[in-house]
């Protein structure tokens, strides 16, 4: 287990905001930071990052908490998986206590782990054997060096060798003490149902490394140096628990902070097209390669920045992949433009045999937006048949109805009239055909025909309340729980100092009041826990905690969507903020609650009444507890100063 010491250290290095900014476009937006959410597709920005404070809250998904539960979430590590992660960003030397991990939680570690430290192991041994054995040496880096690839981009983009050998790697991983089921989960080993004895999945080919978002090795592709008939030029690792082809771009890794800094995003189909082009400058460039291009590929792309262009080969089959991907960007709603290539030219060859200034100016000149991209690409095959025209006319209008943007939509609407030589108003028209029905269809699966149902609004609203209050309760301890406040009751002569937290459980517990909410009062306990050690736990305490529940809830107390514009105060509109009403707001959270509990509690003597078995001795027991409670809610009202 890291020790408590290790962990301390890691909360107290990490940035939140460093952190984040690997994988989500950040603005400043006051003190905080703000970006589009990585969990959920959103138009408008409400991803929040406070520095101040080292949390994070996502107002699309609900979730938060931080530094360590952002990596948890992103990566879908375990908690100490993200810990040991920003330990390593940040250099620190992990520290181990004693304490063994129990059988359970050995077991949950075993499968994912294992896949990934037999990923990373994977990974060094192919690129010791390009380094340093000689087989290696003389096919494969001889390959790379052939193909103009420099030593230090082999190194960054870490490729590697497979030897020819049936079962090298296999049996490497077996002596390293790695079990049969992850080789074969992992795909990196194949074994026959009546063998012992697995063979490599990449013997005999050069290996490129397919890394996460933050830089974990997932998966493999493997080219073959030597035709053999029906092998497959390329091989891709298998899917498995770590590795899901659909949901990896290779190279963005490497690519992702040069993405941010040019906005934008150069999308090409192989390996060695993003690794020539970055060699050659061009380092904002991703592959999708082992799979067509998918919706979840371009949401990765969506977190760094809104515009992509697509590289393609000047063929038939380049230019109609194209036309898929386009639509797919626009659907996601995002700018895309297009570049083809010359006959016979991919963006691998096409850099080989140019320099970076030679590939930027061909970049500058020949890059369309769609519009013009597929004007020109059709037009060529109309030929002056009006029936293809009107084809052609359709396919992108339809390519326009894709995008949300009513403003972009106009005038991409106008650039097609100019090109085509035909009106507005029929584009408009053809248009709004081809957008009614996707409407329709939109409105009658996403309104679910409507059910009558048996509702106590009575109930439903004072349960709703219940959980409001308490929820505010616990808000103030968490956000001010160690604010120092002056309170004083109606009936006492002097004010008292004390905190938000002590005066909240103080007020709570000599009533013996306990939350309706199991989560609310586990949270309540752990504050008077920390009361008994002196301690004070406010939302930085849970934030911290190893509970992801804790966190995400602690982080959306702290972090607030909407604050005060600054506008006001510029137009002396000056509205009091919790922070300076803390003393009122908590004696009046702390007396509306135990009103609320009280006429709840006579609301269940009130229920009791009708039973009509009830012995008369009872009832006037319930009549004296009934009047006790009248006597006790009028007693809170006159210290709420309200008017019954």
């Amino acid at each position: 287990m890291i020790s408590k010491e290790t962990i301390d250290k890691i909360f107290s290095t990490a940035r939140v905001e460093e952190v984040i900014s690997d994988f989500v476009n950040l603005k400043k937006s006051g003190s905080n930071y703000k970006g589009l959410s990585p969990f959920v597709d959103e138009k408008t920005p409400s991803f929040m990052v406070s520095p101040a404070k080292q949390i994070w809250k996502d107002f699309s998904s609900g979730k938060g908490g931080n530094v360590v539960t952002f990596i948890m979430e992103q990566e879908h590590y375990t908690y100490p998986e993200a810990l040991r992660y920003l330990a390593k960003k940040y250099h620190i030397e992990i520290e181990e206590d004693e304490t063994e991990l129990t059988e359970e939680q050995k077991e949950i570690q075993l499968n994912k782990e294992s896949l990934y430290q037999l990923s990373e192991v994977a990974n060094e041994y192919f690129q010791q054997q390009l380094w340093d054995e000689e087989e290696g040496k003389t096919l494969a880096l001889s390959y790379f060096r052939e193909r103009e690839i420099r030593d230090e981009i082999i190194k960054q983009f870490q490729l590697g060798y497979s030897p020819k050998s049936r079962s090298a790697f296999t049996t490497y991983a077996l002596e390293k003490g790695y079990k049969r089921e992850a080789l074969e989960k992992s795909g990196l080993g194949i074994f026959k149902e009546d063998s012992e004895i697995g063979y490599d999945r990449f013997r005999e080919r050069v290996i490129f490394p397919i890394h996460s978002f933050s830089g974990r090795v997932l998966g493999f592709g493997g080219r073959v140096l030597q035709n053999h008939g029906k092998t497959a030029k390329y091989l891709n690792s298998p899917e498995s628990e770590i590795y899901h082809k659909s949901q990896t771009l290779y190279g963005l890794f490497q690519a992702k902070t040069h993405i941010i800094k040019e906005d934008n995003c150069y999308l090409v189909e192989g390996y060695m097209d993003v690794i020539t082009l970055y060699q050659n400058g061009i380092k904002n460039v991703v592959a999708s390669s082992g799979t067509s291009l998918t919706t979840d590929q371009i949401r990765l792309i969506k977190r760094l920045t809104p515009n992509i262009t697509i590289l393609y080969d000047g063929d038939p089959a380049g230019i109609k992949a194209s036309f898929r991907g386009i639509d797919m960007i626009l659907e996601q709603e995002m700018n895309v433009r297009v570049l083809l290539f010359p006959q016979g030219e991919d963006p691998d060859s096409f850099a080989r045999k140019h320099t970076t200034e030679e590939i930027e100016l061909y970049f500058k000149q020949n890059i369309k937006d769609f519009i013009n991209f597929k004007t020109d690409v059709l037009l060529e095959e109309t030929q002056g048949d009006p029936i293809k025209k009107a084809s052609l006319i359709r396919d992108i209008v339809g390519s326009i109805a894709l995008i949300t943007n009513l403003i972009q939509q106009e005038i991409y609407i106008k650039e097609c009239s100019r090109l085509l030589d035909i009106s507005e108003q029929v584009l408009f028209s053809e248009l709004a055909q081809i957008s009614q029905p996707k409407e329709n269809k939109e409105n009658s699966s996403s309104a679910p025909r409507p059910q009558l149902q048996a509702i106590n609004k009575q109930s439903s609203k004072e349960v709703d309340f219940t959980y409001k209050i308490e929820e505010d309760i616990l808000d103030l301890m968490l956000s001010y729980g160690d604010f120092e406040i002056e309170i004083k009751y109606q009936d006492e002569d002097e004010t008292y100092s004390t905190t938000v937290i002590e005066e909240i459980v103080q007020k709570l517990q000599e009533d013996d009041i306990q939350f309706s909410i199991d989560f609310y009062n586990k949270i309540f306990h752990d504050i008077i826990e920390g009361l008994e050690n002196n301690e004070l736990r406010t939302g930085s305490y849970f934030v911290k905690s190893e509970e992801e529940e804790f966190t995400h809830f602690a982080a959306e107390k702290m972090l607030k969507k909407y604050s005060i514009s600054k506008n006001w105060e510029a137009k002396e509109i000056f509205v009091p903020t919790l922070e300076q009403n803390l003393a009122k707001n908590t004696k009046d959270v702390i007396l509306t609650y135990k009103s609320m509990k009280i006429i709840q509690m006579k609301n269940a003597l009130a229920l009791q009444l009708k039973d009509k078995y009830l012995t008369d001795e009872k009832r006037i027991t319930i009549f004296k507890q009934l009047m006790n409670l009248d006597t006790l809610l009028k007693r809170i009202k006159q210290l709420e100063n309200r008017v019954m």
